[in-house]
């Protein structure tokens, strides 16, 4: 395996980064709206935001801070939301739910979002954007120390909208045996952790969607993190060569058939997260086509045009059709 030096210090520092950034974007934009109404991320005119409970969210965290956010990333998300947006031309009866990164803290509604939006519909999919709550709805790097939420509510969220997208395949002309799921990033671990918990809920359910399965028929996971069991393990003294998974994760042979893509420069989240995962699902019997670039990075999206790993949304379609979600080529 490849070691990547100074790994931990720059862990440390990726949220306050990431967060940074996005609040910079945030506050640009609440600088130019009305000073009574702060600024929080909306889909493109044409594209609703639903609420994804019909009331208060299960394990709510008392006094939960106000949304803010920007067209670039959201914060402090309690109140989660879909956004479905139709397939242009063709339509496949194909459904993909995306899964944002950000490290639980916060989330790419554009770099992991909305983009992945365009080109799936632009491929016949039905897109459903999922603004899961955060922060800390998922395990979390805090200051070089790794923290596991009472409850993942991330998770949640995502075993709710897969069965409300169940719920209106119907009126979205959607196959209710052909829904996936896309995440990155923490976003990447969302996909394993709503691959491998099922058929229970980890919420009591509410209504006629919970009892829809919340099992994906497809699952794609990009640069995931918080799968390695070693990944917050000093350097110097952490086992490479122990490919086990966190706990929270447990494989089973009816997981999906999964899609996992990564680069072996990513220094976030290296690429034990990925391999991980491979040999979990493979020891499982699960079907995996695994990617593996030696450049890429982390957090490249469909914005790597200039690398070889840029090509990886062409190898996902060709998978599509090679599972049958997208028929024969």
């Amino acid at each position: 395996m490849r070691d990547v030096q100074g790994r931990r210090s720059r862990r440390r520092g990726r949220h306050v980064v990431l967060a940074a950034c996005l609040v910079a974007i945030a506050g640009a934009a609440a600088a130019t709206a009305p000073a009574a109404r702060a600024a929080v991320w909306q889909p493109s005119p044409g594209h609703v935001q639903t609420a994804i409970w019909p009331g208060t969210a299960p394990d709510l965290v008392p006094d939960p801070k106000p949304e803010s956010g920007s067209s670039g990333g959201a914060f402090d998300v309690s109140r989660p939301t879909m956004t479905v947006y139709a397939p242009k031309g063709r339509n496949t009866g194909v459904a993909v739910v995306v899964f944002p990164g950000g490290g639980y803290q916060v989330l790419a509604m554009d770099l992991e979002g909305t983009e992945i939006c365009d080109w799936l519909t632009s491929r016949g999919m039905t897109c459903v954007l999922l603004k899961y709550r955060v922060p800390s709805s998922g395990p979390t790097l805090i200051d070089g120390h790794r923290y596991y939420p009472k409850v993942q509510t991330a998770l949640q969220d995502a075993q709710r909208t897969l069965g409300l997208v169940r719920l209106h395949a119907a009126q979205w002309h959607v196959d209710p045996h052909k829904v996936g799921v896309i995440g990155f990033s923490a976003g990447g671990h969302l996909v394993a952790a709503v691959s491998t918990h099922f058929p229970q809920r980890t919420y009591r359910p509410v209504d006629a969607a919970d009892a829809l399965s919340s099992r994906p028929d497809f699952a794609i996971a990009a640069y995931p993190g918080h799968l390695w069991a070693h990944e917050d393990e000093d350097h110097a003294t952490r086992n490479a060569e122990d490919l086990s998974l966190r706990p929270d994760i447990r494989v089973r042979a009816d997981t999906p058939p999964t899609f996992l893509l990564q680069a072996e420069n990513d220094d976030e989240d290296t690429v034990e997260q990925s391999l991980a995962y491979y040999v979990a699902l493979q020891k499982a019997g699960v079907p995996t086509e695994m990617h593996l670039y030696a450049k890429g990075g982390h957090a490249f999206g469909l914005r790597a045009t200039s690398l070889p790993i840029g090509r990886w949304p062409e190898l996902v379609e060709q998978w599509l059709h090679t599972i049958g979600m997208l028929g024969s080529q």
